[in-house]
């Protein structure tokens, strides 16, 4: 008798599809929406994050405000951020040479932009690009502040993906990290930021 690791690979072998026969994506690629950064707004408040609709010149006073209503007095950020986001009152610490593990664990918090958002899942993807650092330097400190722009933001999953490239460290974020064990008790922080603050800019 085989095993059923055995069957389901002869199924797989079985299949009749050439090699390098292009794949069919017959799925539905794009979706529209009437407000896609009200959709954002609403879909990743949902996640428990504090979400702002800010204009691009009111992107400095507001990080200076979320800074400062948390009290950080340390933070992380990319080395390629715009200038307007290191506003004063605060001991900016750039990704450039790379922070200790140490030192991220001490910060108050980091602020960096994103790739992509997903309008429909409240999902904010980052990939290493610009205004976006180390993957790391997002999962460790307990608070995320993140900057999304308006041609920043798609619809649905597909239009993301067809933004992103495969390769790249890709990190979705939906919310604050949290979890939930046997009993359904939610614990938050584990595996990243307890605290996601989004501006949504546009």
């Amino acid at each position: 008798m085989s095993s059923a690791r055995e069957e389901i690979l002869s199924r797989i072998r079985a299949v009749d599809r050439p090699a390098g026969a292009p794949v069919v994506r017959d799925y539905e690629r794009e979706r529209s929406a009437s407000d896609v950064l009200a959709l954002l707004d609403e879909r990743v408040a949902d996640y428990k994050a504090i979400v702002h609709r800010v204009s691009e010149a009111e992107v400095p006073d507001r990080i200076a405000e979320c800074l400062a209503r948390r009290s950080a007095k340390t933070v992380v950020v990319p080395a390629d951020a715009p200038d307007s986001w290191r506003v004063s009152g605060v001991e900016w610490k750039s990704d450039d040479p790379p922070l200790a593990l140490s030192e991220l664990d001490s910060v108050d918090g980091v602020v960096t932009g994103c790739a992509v958002a997903i309008a429909e899942t409240g999902t904010i993807v980052l990939d290493s690009g610009a205004a976006q650092g180390r993957r790391i330097i997002t999962l460790v400190p307990d608070y995320h502040l993140c900057v999304v722009r308006a041609d920043q933001v798609v619809v649905s999953v597909p239009e993301a993906l067809a933004r992103l490239e495969a390769t790249r460290p890709l990190t979705f974020i939906s919310g604050p990290s949290a979890t939930s064990d046997i009993e359904l008790d939610r614990v938050e922080g584990v595996h990243g930021p307890r605290t996601l603050e989004v501006l949504i800019v546009g």
